[in-house]
């Protein structure tokens, strides 16, 4: 069943009039039309069934019919990443949606050599990807921030420093605990000594490897996450 992101309050019998980008998904890409069901969704509703109420050259009218699923937050998983090219950078945004994130922050390094990036499209792939998932929560993609500056106001929260410098130990030896973790990766680059320093001499930070081999920004976000996931995330028996 097609599923869309609704951040509106979902309601029994409450017509939801979607946007143009909707709209036109509905209508001229899937070619829905009135009276067939779609499946609507946000974190404070839950999941309802909806049928198309109306469809006219500007809108497509939803009414909720009842809710199917209530929400359950997933697990409390955060991947920091470095901005790299674009193309890659969306790719994260899916995979890491995809994998149950709950939250996408990019940190800029002092070797950080992405492409611009474009927070409204990184956050539309985001909601895309938990529509094709079956989630009911869409991950918060926030803004670039430098890392010596997010380093500076952290709290208790547990950060897995997946560092490429070839001591650290391997990362499912390295995973213990349950939620509140967060999971930073570094630009195509790689960190600067004084980051790598700095981040290891912090006592909430929790220095892994990845393996023998260097791996791309992306494959190492991927590769990071599923082994958290394996291990402590709602993979996990």
């Amino acid at each position: 069943m097609i599923r869309l992101f609704v951040p509106g309050k979902l309601q029994d019998g409450e017509t939801i009039a979607l946007g143009p980008e909707q709209s036109h998904y509905l209508r001229d890409v899937m070619r829905r039309g009135v009276g067939d069901e779609v499946e609507l969704f946000n974190e404070r509703d839950g999941a309802w069934r909806a049928i198309v109420a109306a469809v006219d050259r500007r809108s497509v009218s939803l009414t909720p019919r009842g809710r199917t699923r209530a929400f359950a937050p997933g697990p409390d998983l955060e991947l920091i990443v470095a901005p790299i090219k674009r193309a890659r950078l969306e790719s994260v945004v899916e995979k890491a949606t995809e994998l149950g994130v709950r939250r996408i922050r990019l940190a800029v390094t002092r070797f950080t050599q992405g492409d611009r990036v474009k927070l409204e499209r990184l956050e539309a792939i985001a909601i895309e990807a938990a529509e094709q998932t079956g989630r009911l929560d869409v991950p918060e993609v926030m803004g670039p921030e430098k890392l010596g500056d997010m380093l500076d106001g952290w709290g208790e929260r547990r950060l897995i420093f997946c560092d490429e410098g070839g001591d650290a130990t391997p990362m499912l030896d390295a995973l213990t605990g349950g939620e509140g973790t967060s999971i930073l990766i570094g630009p195509e680059g790689g960190f600067s000594p004084e980051e790598r320093n700095r981040l290891r001499a912090l006592p909430f930070v929790i220095p892994v490897s990845l393996g023998p081999r260097i791996l791309r920004a992306d494959t190492a976000a991927m590769a990071a996450l599923v082994l958290w996931q394996s291990k402590l995330g709602d993979w996990s028996p």
